[in-house]
């Protein structure tokens, strides 16, 4: 049995395919789609999972969401025959080119319209890494967002989370609903049933668009961008530095110097420090280092 008074929202996306290799067109101006695989997000089907288990032990109603386009269609059918009650994706032509601030502006009036008691997804992105675009709708909407989860559990008007911790350690937190929640990928995503399939290529899936927002054209996409893509490159590997061992040094230490790569061994300190202390402690490591100029303030 459902419990609609207890609604999750879901945010699925798609990534591309980390393996093959990503080539750019137009001198940088986008990354070509002949041959390039997308594939929902591992992390975010790990924060379905978690949802769905919330579901099953206390009757959840599940809305998994998606902004894009038509293609994304699939990921939410997929989740539709896993167990979710709700699928709607939003996309509108003038969300096109937008950057994570005005991403960030749609995932956020989503939120306010649908007023989940919970938001689930992915921690990181599989093709591009960390994602902001949850943590600053969740700051739109003046709520808490906890990330790098592990596990959930829910409590009266709460939710304990287990997330990970510095150097390999497992903090438990708490927030109160409404909350976002950012989940490592490492829940396995359950299997559905080949009839849960097959009735999910039926299964209605909403589609909004910005009318049904009520977001002006200025906020979102391009227009409402705060950093405007200027072009797409691959990374330069920065050129091998030829070590000049030191004409003084016995042959045999100046074969070392040449084996090493002129790398010397270093002490490896733990600094637990308040967070003021933190970077003026950083900022002379930088400076010792010669990272940054020895006047710089």
């Amino acid at each position: 049995m459902t419990n609609e008074n207890f609604r999750i929202l879901v945010l699925l996306r798609e990534v591309a395919d980390p393996r093959p290799p990503a080539r750019t067109i137009t001198r940088g101006a986008g990354i070509s789609a002949k041959g390039l695989r997308l594939l929902p997000n591992p992390a975010d089907l790990s924060a379905l999972e978690e949802a769905l288990c919330l579901k099953d032990r206390m009757g959840a109603l599940v809305t998994v969401l998606a902004v894009g386009p038509q293609s994304l269609d699939d990921t939410l059918r997929l989740a539709i025959s896993m167990g979710a009650d709700r699928a709607i994706r939003c996309w509108d032509h003038g969300m096109d080119g937008g950057d994570a601030v005005a991403d960030a502006r749609v995932l956020a009036r989503i939120v306010e319209i649908l007023k989940p008691m919970l938001v689930v997804t992915g921690s990181r992105l599989a093709d591009r890494g960390d994602d902001p675009v949850p943590a600053l709708a969740s700051a739109l909407n003046d709520a808490p967002c906890i990330g790098s989860a592990v596990s959930l559990t829910l409590q009266a008007g709460a939710v304990e989370v287990l997330r990970k911790g510095d150097r390999g350690s497992r903090q438990t937190v708490k927030a109160l609903f409404p909350c976002t929640v950012l989940v490592e990928e490492g829940t396995t995503p359950r299997y559905p049933a080949i009839e849960a399939v097959i009735d999910s290529v039926t299964a209605p899936v909403e589609r909004w668009k910005l009318p049904e927002l009520g977001l002006p054209f200025w906020e979102v996409g391009s227009t409402g961008a705060a950093l405007p893509l200027a072009r797409v490159g691959t990374p330069r590997p920065d050129p091998v530095r030829v070590v000049t061992p030191d004409p003084s040094l016995p042959a045999f230490e100046r074969i070392l110097s040449l084996l090493s790569g002129g790398i010397k061994a270093r002490e490896g300190r733990v600094h637990a420090l308040p967070a003021d202390a933190t970077a003026e402690a950083l900022w002379e490591i930088f400076r010792r280092e010669g990272v940054v100029p020895e006047g710089a303030a």
